[in-house]
């Protein structure tokens, strides 16, 4: 009798500790979803985000911050701060490289990634150069913030970088490009395509100023080039 009391009082602590488990809250340390891993940079370190076309760039200032120039028309259009902070839409972007404005401006680091990968100091491999000190290269950064003019060419978002981290602008794209067209200028083939153009226009459009001058104007200079 004794033994079968003891059991059902034992049944029925567990049934109430069972229940009342149920109704209190989860402890607090696993009501709260785990903070978020901190991006692996260190402040001054030069990002790099490759795009289909052209590749990114931007240096981190911390607190997932990255100082990057991007071409921007709406700082020309609007004095409102809270709009110009927005994150920077494509066709804001668009209007920039055709008005030749842009910005200096920090984003989050997810905002300048856009969704793709990011390589870190990649550039040191081939500037090779040795970087300035990584505190230097943020303030640098961070003193050149707000509005500067653009350059496809010369002065974008590699310019930008390369001052910061080595102390001297330069666009290895720039670089690149300028290389390949001056392989087409120098390449006999090009002046040969250009003075069939041209002739066929002629032949379209009839002969006029407008129209014989490009034809042997053009493909002279880049006979005489290549």
């Amino acid at each position: 009798m004794l033994d079968s009391l003891i059991f059902l009082l034992e049944k029925l602590f567990l049934l109430a500790h069972v229940r009342l488990s149920s109704l209190l809250p989860p402890p607090r340390g696993d009501a709260l979803p785990p903070p978020p891993a901190a991006p692996p940079f260190q402040r001054g370190d030069l990002l790099e985000v490759p795009r289909t076309l052209f590749t990114h760039f931007g240096i981190y200032l911390g607190d997932g911050r990255v100082a990057h120039l991007i071409p921007d028309i709406l700082p020309a259009l609007t004095a409102d701060a809270r709009r110009v902070q927005q994150m920077v839409t494509n066709t804001r972007l668009l209007f920039g490289v055709l008005c030749k404005r842009a910005s200096v401006r920090v984003d989050s680091v997810e905002d300048f990634a856009y969704g793709a990968g990011i390589l870190l100091n990649a550039l040191d491999r081939s500037v090779r150069r040795r970087p300035l000190p990584a505190e230097e290269v943020a303030r640098r950064a961070e003193r050149l913030l707000g509005a500067v003019p653009y350059s496809l060419l010369w002065n974008n978002c590699e310019h930008y970088v390369t001052f910061c981290r080595y102390g001297s602008a330069r666009s290895l794209q720039t670089d690149q490009f300028c290389e390949w067209l001056k392989s087409l200028i120098r390449n006999q083939r090009t002046a040969f395509v250009t003075a069939f153009l041209g002739l066929v226009s002629t032949a379209c459009l009839g002969i006029s100023l407008s129209t014989a001058l490009p034809t042997l104007l053009i493909p002279f200079t880049l006979w005489m080039a290549s």
